[in-house]
């Protein structure tokens, strides 16, 4: 793989943990929301996380 690729997978680590790292409660009680979505909900979040990523990528690229 690129290094590009391990420097954004690094990124994305870097991101995820800093909700647990400093608001165990609160990204506990998001995660417990999440949860209870339907899967249709889910999906609907899901794609718009990916396609605003894919923006940023290409803005910044």
């Amino acid at each position: 793989m690129s290094s590009s690729l391990w420097l954004a997978i690094g990124l994305v680590l870097i991101v995820e943990g800093l909700g647990p790292l400093v608001a165990p409660n609160g990204w506990r009680n998001m995660v417990r929301q999440l949860s209870e979505q339907q899967d249709n909900q889910l999906r609907r979040i899901g794609g718009c996380l990916v396609v605003a990523g894919i923006v940023i990528a290409y803005v910044f690229h």
